[in-house]
């Protein structure tokens, strides 16, 4: 489980981490005084500022001042002014003089109020895909991306309706299995404490635990919103991003789900899909509901093994720079294809999504997509920290921004979640079918 983590993973290219070139250290008195306050041992940072300079150079300021090294792209700091000038750092100083002198607490923790800046700064982008890590949540972040951690094996997303958490899937084999967890289970409460208001990656935290331990969830179920306690033993999970089997009456229709983007996916994709083969499917049925994305690699090496010559998908940086990703065509897929997609198909899911549609190579069924049309790097701090920060927007082969849109499915279905709490009848999978026969009907 991630906030990608729970898994509402965002979509990240893997490129080599990027470094942090500090500038020269500016002498006033004032700035010297605050590097004081904030040091205890080590060296915690008082504020960190980020610019993306021609997509490559990162520069990290201490205290200093910020500018571009080219005169172009970010701007100079005598044209956007400096964040760390006298009056900001003598705020900080003055904000930390009233804790120090009259906060009703004494054993404050100079580390975290630290790290509580660095996470205000991102969080002053307005953007909530641009977040620091501290080394602990990086940890996780790689850890999670790698395929391995130790949870319930649940996907959490965030009902945007109700502000609630919820289980946009459950992993086969896992202990969210076992103890019946179901998709649409809204997370009212984890271990008596209330989810309300808290932040994606925050209730994943929650959630997540050493190997052996339990965690206690209160859910909501079905349209009744009806209360279900549960304990959940956590354990290690290895994620089964690809799962197969095969459906229809002859069982010529293979049903491939991918539940998200991670480093192991293209490798169980390519299984996944040669495991089909060998039965002979006349048709495939490719279910991304609740993929809440990922790599941007991976999703880019699986549409490879689908997808035409062309373009899978392009972004476009800040300064209007494009980057095209593309196949050579070498593997383009020769039978009918359904796509299965929802309002919790983010990110790499709708860039696989869109790209079939786009050059029509199949179907796509169920419901409108999440519309996640933006793309993340992480750059590494140099110190155990990180941040991941919206650097493009991407488009989709014929050029369409699905940002905040999603993509339209050819066939609207809305998924009957009681249906499934009753008999585990899958409306949506079953109209899939129905389409696929149309299809290899014709």
């Amino acid at each position: 489980m991630d906030s990608n983590l729970g898994n509402n993973m965002d979509m990240m290219p893997q490129q080599e981490p990027q470094q942090f070139i500090p500038q020269e250290q500016d002498p006033k008195a004032q700035k010297v005084r605050l590097k004081k306050r904030f040091v205890s041992g080590i060296l915690v940072g008082c504020m960190v500022s980020l610019f993306i300079l021609a997509g490559i150079y990162v520069f990290w300021g201490f205290m200093y001042g910020f500018g571009s090294p080219f005169g172009i792209g970010a701007g100079s700091a005598a044209d956007s002014g400096e964040l760390l000038n006298d009056e900001t750092l003598g705020k900080i100083e003055a904000l930390e003089d009233v804790i120090d002198t009259y906060y009703y607490k004494t054993d404050v923790d100079k580390e975290e109020e630290a790290v509580g800046m660095y996470k205000g700064l991102m969080d002053s982008l307005g953007d909530p895909y641009s977040v620091y890590y501290t080394e602990e949540e990086l940890n996780d972040l790689m850890t999670d991306t790698a395929g391995i951690y130790y949870g319930i094996g649940a996907y959490v997303s965030l009902d945007e309706d109700m502000n609630l958490p919820r289980i946009s899937g459950v992993m086969p084999g896992t202990p969210a299995e076992r103890a019946e967890l179901m998709t649409d289970d809204i997370i009212y409460e984890v271990d008596k404490e209330s989810t309300q208001g808290l932040k994606l990656d925050e209730v994943v935290s929650l959630i997540k635990g050493p190997e052996g331990t339990t965690v206690h969830l209160t859910l909501l179920r079905g349209s009744k919103m009806e209360e279900i306690e549960v304990d959940v033993e956590r354990s290690a999970v290895e994620v089964p991003t690809v799962n197969t089997k095969l459906l229809g009456e002859k069982e010529n229709i293979g049903y491939l789900q991918i539940t998200e983007f991670d480093d192991i996916t293209p490798d169980q994709f390519t299984e996944g899909m040669a495991e089909l083969r060998e039965s002979n499917i006349e048709g495939l049925i490719i279910d991304l509901r609740s993929n809440p994305g990922g790599s941007l690699q991976a999703v880019c090496d699986i549409a490879r093994q689908i997808l035409p010559k062309g373009i899978i998908v392009y972004t476009v940086d800040r300064n209007g720079e494009r980057e095209d990703y593309t196949c050579d065509g070498a593997h383009e897929i020769d039978i009918p294809v359904v796509v299965l997609v929802n309002q919790y198909s983010a990110s790499a899911s709708e860039i696989l999504s869109g790209a079939i549609k786009d050059y029509k190579l199949g179907k796509l069924v169920g419901m409108t997509t999440f519309g996640k049309g933006i793309v993340q790097r992480v750059f590494d701090l140099k110190d155990g920290t990180a941040v991941k920060l919206t650097v493009s927007n991407y488009y989709t082969p014929n050029g369409n921004n699905i940002h905040g849109i999603g993509i339209e499915p050819d066939v609207e279905v809305e998924y009957d979640a009681d249906a499934y709490a009753k008999d585990k009848t899958d409306n949506q999978l079953d109209k899939a079918v129905e389409v696929m026969n149309d299809l290899l009907d014709k």
